[in-house]
C-alpha cells in the first residue's frame, strides 16, 4: 500500500524536515510506504555530486528572484524546484516489494511512472541513454537531412537511500517558469534545454490533474495500491484532521500555532 499526501506549497527546509522524519518513522515500522506530492517555492538544491559552478546566478540576481539555495543528499547535480512543478518525495522501504528493488531499479520506475504520466496527458517521454531523468522528443526539421530529433527534459529525478528506505523523488515541470532555470546549469548539462509541459501542450496543465496521474500510476509500476490519505496525522493511524486544516506534522516543523490554512 502506497499512502499519497498532497501538501500544496511547502517550503524546502520544511520538506527536508519531514522526509527525515518520515524516513525514520519508516525505518521503525511506525508508518508504511508514503508519497508526499507538493510544491516549493523557488529554490536551487544541490545534491552530493554537484559543482558549485553550475550555479551560474550570483547571490545578488538570486536575492533579487527571490531563490533559495540548498544543499542536500540526494544524488546528482544542480536543479531547481519552483511554483507549477510537481515534486515527489517516494518513502519508501525497497526491501516490501517482492522481488526487493535495488537502487537503480527504483530509478528506473521513478522514470516509467514519469513517462506514462506525461503520455497521458499526450507528451511522448523517454530515457535518455547514460543520463537519469525523463525527457521528450522534438521533431526539428533538418535541411537536406529530413527530420533530426532534439530531446528537452521535462523532468528530474535525484533519491537518497539509507537502509534501503528511499527519500527525495523527482520533479515534474508542469507549469514551471522555465526562465529560472536559466539561473544554473541544470544537472550540469550545458548542452540539453529544460522543458514542461505547458510548453509542450501550449496551455496551462491543472496540477492536482498531474498529481491523481502520478498516483494512478506509482500503483501501476510499484504493483501496489494507492490510498489518498487527507493529513499527515493519518500515515502512523491516529484520527484523520479536519479538512482544510494544515496538518499537525507539518505546523510543528514549521513552528506554527494551530491554524486553519
Amino acid at each position: 500500500m502506497i499512502s499519497v499526501v498532497q501538501l500544496g506549497s511547502v517550503d524546502y527546509a520544511t520538506a527536508l524536515r519531514l522526509q527525515q522524519r518520515l524516513v525514520e518513522m519508516r525505518k521503525r515500522g511506525e508508518v508504511g510506504d508514503v508519497l508526499l506530492l507538493l510544491e516549493h517555492p523557488p529554490v536551487i538544491t544541490l545534491g552530493r555530486n554537484a559543482k558549485a559552478a553550475n550555479v551560474i546566478a550570483s547571490h545578488e540576481q538570486l536575492r533579487a528572484a527571490g531563490v533559495e539555495v540548498f544543499e542536500c543528499d540526494r544524488g546528482g547535480d544542480v536543479t531547481y524546484h519552483g511554483p507549477g512543478q510537481l515534486v515527489g518525495y517516494p518513502v519508501f522501504d525497497l526491501r516490501g516489494f517482492a522481488p526487493a528493488v535495488g537502487a537503480v531499479e527504483f530509478v528506473r520506475r521513478l522514470e516509467e511512472v514519469l513517462i506514462r504520466t506525461c503520455a497521458a496527458f499526450g507528451i511522448a517521454a523517454e530515457r535518455a541513454a547514460g543520463m537519469t531523468g525523463v525527457w521528450t522528443k522534438k521533431q526539428q526539421p533538418q535541411r537536406h537531412r529530413g527530420t533530426e530529433t532534439e530531446q528537452a527534459k521535462i523532468a528530474a529525478i535525484g533519491v537518497h537511500i539509507s537502509r534501503a528506505v528511499t527519500s527525495h523523488g523527482f520533479a515534474l515541470n508542469v507549469n514551471t517558469n522555465l526562465a529560472h532555470f536559466d539561473l544554473i546549469v541544470p544537472c550540469g548539462l550545458t548542452e540539453k534545454p529544460v522543458t514542461s509541459m505547458f510548453r509542450e501542450l501550449g496551455r496551462e496543465v491543472a496540477l492536482d490533474d498531474v498529481a491523481q496521474s502520478v498516483a494512478g500510476h506509482f500503483g501501476e509500476v510499484f504493483a501496489s495500491e494507492v490510498a489518498w490519505v487527507d493529513t499527515l496525522d493519518a500515515l502512523a493511524g491516529r484520527a484523520v484532521g479536519v479538512p482544510l486544516q494544515t496538518p499537525e506534522e507539518l505546523r510543528r516543523l514549521r513552528g506554527e500555532e494551530d491554524t486553519r490554512a
